[in-house]
């Protein structure tokens, strides 16, 4: 474990989060005070940010994750047919 103050921390910021990321545990003082602690991701954590933020969605309830992958889609309906999409297209086009 290893304490820094915060002027050290920014002017050596990439050794510091290299130590952190092999393991060691860095605590960050501010006047003789801890006032933050750095080290490696937690376990479980994700390893990517768009996976590490959809688990905290999930973990805050925002949304929830599935609960059975072995479901089928359900069948898709078209809006309208065809021929009514490619009116309206024509329409909104010779108004123009």
């Amino acid at each position: 474990m290893r304490a820094v103050g915060i002027k050290v921390l920014k002017n050596r910021l990439s050794e510091y989060v290299r130590l952190a990321a092999g393991g060691e545990t860095v605590l960050v003082m501010d006047r003789d005070r801890i006032v933050a602690e750095m080290g490696p991701p937690g376990a479980g954590r994700a390893s990517s940010l768009p996976d590490a933020a959809l688990a905290e969605a999930v973990r805050q309830g925002w949304v929830t994750a599935p609960v059975r992958r072995d479901l089928p889609l359900p069948p898709r309906r078209p809006v309208a047919p065809l021929s009514a999409i490619l009116e309206e297209l024509d329409g909104d086009r010779g108004s123009r």
